[in-house]
């Protein structure tokens, strides 16, 4: 079998103006134009974060890594160009070549945002598959998530200083694990501004795949992989629907197979497909979002995920739920009549 060549033979839609809405996960976004909507929130969140100097962490990068140019790691260089071409981002941030054996990457910073992509990585992924993973990373620079993670190391502090408080820690892990939630969707949102920039979901999945079990892909199956997802969406009593939410609230990353589940439904669901049409958000309307909107289709999506789920801790959680809001109901029902109100 021939060589493929280092860049595809294809041209690949670009979008104009796209709105980081276009592709971000319900969660994602609303928890994002909550925190857009608040006016001077960046200013406060940086001063909180002084302490993480983001210039102090570029000139540590800068003076024991490789950054990407025409001149090192070109083919690298190409790609995070054309991903911000394609997705639109004025400004292409600066890529750092780490010596790592881990495959892994990440967009650091929020004044001057720039990505890190460890060698192990480069190793492991063919060409298209470094492509999408680059996107990712310039996703999470489009929707700026780099500002709002800030957020979860600054409680992880200020939990360690309340801990002396009655309830304190408690209430600051709470909101924790709330974040992590969110990041954790904030991940699924960078997979689909992976695949929008790249516009190959087979790359995509092998790139997955291949974070999951290694770089022997011929002895692995995207249809095998899918039924593993599916399996372990469906599979167990309560007792292992608990043991499996439990093991999520530790990962800032979704499992392997819950990112290849999620974006193999993106890319079938109709959404993509009207982005590449062109029927997407644009930025300059991102001031006029509302959040109201965002809440309810975050809740419309929690909703009918967990009509079709199998899970049976979800199951009863949902039960649970479900009881619960028809008991508000009723209680809001009889304050309304005895106050001489329509609860309508």
């Amino acid at each position: 079998m021939p060589d493929m060549p280092n860049s595809p033979d294809r041209a690949r839609v670009r979008f104009p103006g796209i709105s980081s809405r276009a592709y971000e996960h319900p969660l994602d976004r609303s928890a994002l134009i909550a925190l857009r909507s608040l006016s001077g929130f960046d200013v406060v969140l940086r001063k909180l974060s002084g302490l993480i100097s983001e210039r102090s962490i570029r000139l540590m990068y800068l003076g024991g890594t490789v950054r990407v140019s025409d001149g090192q790691f070109r083919n690298i260089n190409d790609m995070v160009r054309d991903a911000c071409y394609i997705l639109d981002l004025p400004k292409v941030p600066e890529l750092y070549v780490v010596q790592n054996p881990q495959p892994n990457a990440m967009a650091i910073g929020t004044d001057n945002p720039f990505i890190v992509l460890n060698t192990g990585l480069i190793d492991l992924l063919d060409d298209e598959e470094l492509r999408y993973v680059i996107a990712h990373e310039v996703g999470h620079v489009l929707s700026g998530h780099a500002v709002y993670r800030q957020m979860a190391l600054i409680l992880t502090g200020l939990g360690s200083r309340l801990a002396w408080l009655p309830l304190g820690n408690v209430a600051i892990a709470a909101i924790l694990i709330g974040l992590q939630e969110w990041q954790r969707k904030a991940e699924l949102s960078a997979d689909r501004a992976g695949l929008l920039a790249s516009q190959d979901i087979d790359a995509v999945k092998r790139a997955l795949m291949k974070i999951a079990g290694g770089s022997r892909l011929h002895e692995m199956s995207t249809e095998a992989f899918l039924a593993q997802a599916r399996e372990y969406e469906e599979t167990g009593d309560l007792r292992d629907g608990v043991l499996k939410f439990l093991n999520l609230m530790r990962q800032s990353h979704p499992f392997a197979v819950i990112r290849f589940a999620e974006i193999h439904k993106w890319h079938l669901s109709g959404e993509y497909q009207a982005i590449l049409d062109g029927r997407y958000p644009r930025r300059e309307d991102d001031s006029s979002a509302s959040f109201t909107e965002e809440v309810k289709n975050t809740a419309r999506t929690y909703k009918e995920s967990w009509e079709q789920t199998s899970d049976p801790f979800v199951g009863k959680v949902r039960d649970v739920a479900g009881g619960a809001a028809d008991l508000a109901g009723a209680v809001f029902d009889r304050l309304g009549r005895r106050g001489g109100t329509s609860p309508n």
